[in-house]
């Protein structure tokens, strides 16, 4: 057998291994990412080195870098990354019988409010899938997929760090909460400077909903400073519990209060020229490869209308 005959040949397993330690920095966070011995990547690494014949990496005590031939590498990886994400996501749309575990994470609105009823009815589809779905804030579930003990997570701001895949999956909007017989329900149309003369029951000023609603009263020319605020909750139930009790009003998704609007409990009014609109973001690990029911869960994501996230 010739030297060439008993040579390996290049893998995508060996790959996905070198662009996951050139992206998280060092072998022991690729490990984890991977869920693969320290050793185990270390050796594919090697092996990936010997076949090209040059170093891809610079190891130090302190820092590893990538070689110039490690640069000229990077990016075909990704390439190679991306295109077997594609190829499974396409092929997902004829998964029939998925089965396996799902772990989700979601921020409280889309996880409380929004997510539910899509699940259910993904589960549906997927009776032999073991759907585990936890609430977390923004900061864990990102965590959770960068260590890949999360399939997936949905949050309701962009994140920021390059090892996370973000995309956009969903638009929300938020609307005028006010409880019933609230002298606004008689206007004819609901002004926004009308609106601020009444007293708000608000989240925490930092909570995801308050800080979209500031942005979209500052876009208008409004000041939320301006806003009469008598009561600052920490969750999203206790805002609808006081707005039910006639302590103010607010600004929700109507997803949040639908059950409550059914009953005649609170009403929901749209103010004359202010939309607010937001975006639910999916999230994973860059470096990792989804599993297929997430890689499934995705897809039916894409093609859902927003009547289905908001029923």
């Amino acid at each position: 057998m010739g030297e060439d005959e008993g040579r390996m040949g290049l893998s995508f397993h060996q790959l996905h291994i070198f662009y996951t330690v050139a992206t998280r920095g060092s072998f022991s966070a690729a490990a984890q990412t991977l869920h693969m011995t320290q050793p185990a990547v270390t050796m594919q690494i090697q092996a990936l080195e010997e076949y090209f014949g040059t170093k891809l990496l610079h190891r130090s005590t302190k820092k590893l870098n990538l070689s110039e031939a490690g640069q000229k590498l990077l990016p075909y990886a990704k390439r190679c990354l991306d295109l077997v994400r594609e190829t499974e996501e396409m092929m997902s749309n004829y998964t029939l019988d998925l089965q396996g575990r799902l772990k989700l994470a979601a921020s409280l609105t889309i996880g409380e409010y929004a997510l539910p009823h899509l699940l259910g009815a993904f589960a549906k589809q997927h009776p032999q899938l073991d759907i585990q779905l936890q609430i977390m804030n923004t900061s864990q579930i990102v965590a959770g997929v960068r260590s890949q003990h999360l399939h997936l997570g949905l949050v309701e701001a962009p994140v920021t760090e390059t090892d996370i895949h973000v995309e956009a999956v969903m638009e929300d909007e938020l609307m005028l909460i006010t409880p019933r017989d609230h002298p606004l329900m008689n206007a004819e149309k609901v002004r926004l400077e009308d609106v601020m003369q009444y007293p708000f029951v608000l989240r925490e000023t930092g909570s995801g909903t308050r800080i979209v609603m500031e942005e979209a009263l500052r876009a208008c020319g409004a000041d939320p400073a301006k806003l009469r605020v008598v009561m600052e909750l920490g969750s999203t139930g206790a805002v609808k519990s006081a707005v039910e009790a006639g302590i103010g009003i607010t600004m929700l998704s109507p997803s949040v209060v639908r059950h409550e609007q059914a009953l005649g409990l609170v009403h929901v009014l749209r103010i004359e020229s202010l939309r607010i609109k937001r975006q639910f973001y999916a999230v994973h690990a860059q470096a990792g490869l989804l599993s297929l029911p997430a890689t499934t869960f995705m897809t039916y994501l894409r093609t859902r209308q927003e009547k289905e996230w908001l029923p």
